[in-house]
């Protein structure tokens, strides 16, 4: 990691994943900015409760790439370039770190599900479908995405130990399960709470205030007001 090539692949890394595609496809789709409603998440299971399920698969495809091309790129070419395992796996941390803190959107980003699933495809592609799996079963079984998020990114380290045992990637894996973890916070209160939005739930968008309806005088009001006009004019 101390040559330049590998300083510039960690960077291009970072700015790739730095690529909100949430926001991108929604704006490019006309639909609401998905940071504006549900969750506030600029994710692919948020966009999903937009009720556009073209935004949320795009989304979800291209969140996974910028994970995955990046890594894929530094396999493939790094090693004329003095590339090694722990540079690729740095590789594939910056992507993630880029979706987190996007550099193009104020560094306020999602929570990387989609494309920490990408840099394990990439880093090992067992791993990826183990880690894919476990998120498929807990989703299609309890309906919250939030959980199978947190339930695959507990299992991905062990996963990664169990089978394949301690090499660069696990630095990649360790880091970003722990920073899902992390960005799941909210998730987590929500589920005890039992307050959590199911996949597939779309929640009311907000267009902006409601507006003001003049206040009408009550029937009886003004009843009793033009009474008592009439009332003071028959004793002039």
């Amino acid at each position: 990691m101390q040559n330049l090539p590998s300083v510039l692949a960690v960077l291009a890394a970072y700015l790739i994943g730095s690529l909100s595609f949430a926001v991108i496809i929604s704006r490019g789709m006309g639909l609401d900015d998905p940071r504006q409603y549900g969750s506030g998440n600029p994710g692919a299971t948020n966009v999903l409760r937009s009720g556009n399920r073209l935004a949320a698969v795009l989304t979800l495809a291209f969140d996974a790439l910028k994970g995955y091309v990046p890594v894929m790129l530094a396999l493939v070419y790094g090693p004329a370039w003095g590339l090694g395992e722990v540079a690729v796996s740095f590789v594939g941390l910056a992507a993630f770190l880029g979706h987190l803190w996007p550099v193009f959107f104020g560094f306020k980003g999602g929570k990387g599900v989609a494309t920490a699933a990408g840099v394990l495809l990439a880093l090992n592609p067992w791993l990826g479908l183990a880690t894919l799996l476990t998120w498929v079963i807990i989703a299609a079984f309890f309906r919250y995405s939030s959980l199978a998020s947190i339930v695959a990114a507990l299992f991905a380290p062990f996963y990664q130990l169990l089978i394949w045992g301690v090499s660069p990637a696990l630095l990649a894996v360790c880091s970003m399960s722990l920073l899902l973890l992390w960005r799941h916070q909210p998730n987590m209160r929500k589920l005890f709470a039992g307050t959590e939005s199911r996949l597939g739930a779309k929640p009311a968008v907000s267009h902006g205030p409601t507006p003001k309806h003049p206040t009408h005088q009550q029937p009886g009001h003004a009843h009793a007001h033009g009474h008592r006009h009439t009332h003071k004019k028959g004793h002039k």
